[in-house]
Formats: structure tokens, sequence, C-alpha cells
């Protein structure tokens, strides 16, 4: 879980440094097996979103963390990125609103990193 939450950190910082918006982590451990942290952000533009995604891909694979799927990146509305114990999902800000992750898992807890 240690290892997760440093995963987590690292994607998040990377979602800070091109600008990401409302970058909210939530942990899920307790209700999905499917990762231990969803980080979620959001870009106010198609090239955002690709800027924030390939700087996290860049940041994650520099400190050795394996990306197992991408999925979206063509889209450019919502992009995920999986890397086992956490899940990156990176928004435009329409198809954040309209999706609202941060409400269908309300079940799992917000967290500051």
């Amino acid at each position: 879980m240690e290892q997760a939450r440093e995963m987590a950190s690292v994607a998040c910082r990377a979602l800070e440094d091109k600008k990401g918006e409302d970058i909210r982590v939530i942990d899920i451990s307790e209700i999905s097996v499917l990762a231990d942290y969803f980080v979620i952000a959001s870009g106010s533009s198609n090239s955002q979103v690709t800027a924030l995604v390939d700087n996290v891909e860049e940041k994650m694979h520099k400190a050795g963390y394996i990306q197992k799927q991408r999925e979206g990146q063509n889209s450019g509305t919502w992009v995920l990125l999986d890397y086992g114990d956490i899940i990156v999902h990176v928004f435009d800000t329409e198809s954040r609103s309209f999706y609202n992750l941060e409400r269908i898992w309300s079940d799992g807890k917000q967290i500051e990193l």
C-alpha cells in the first residue's frame, strides 16, 4: 500500500507540473480490487490532456513504474493510465463533469498527498 501511495504521489506531481486542474486522489483499496488509488485530473483542452498524460508517463517511467494499459489516447477527452496499484484518469473538463468518477466512487476516501 505504501508503494501505491508513492506511485500516486509521483503521478500527482507530474499532473501539477503541467497545470492539471482539480487533481484528486481517491483511496479505493477498501471497496475495490481494481487498484488502491484513483488519481483524477482535468485539462482545459485536448492538447493539455495530451501534455498531462505524456508527463505522467514520463515521470512514472523515470521512477521505475511500469504501465500496464493505456486507454483513450486518441480521443483526448478521457485517457486512462493503468499502473496496477493506481489508475490515473485524465479528462477534459466536459468529460470529467459527465462521467463524474468522484460521485461514482464516493465510497472511497479522498486523500491529500
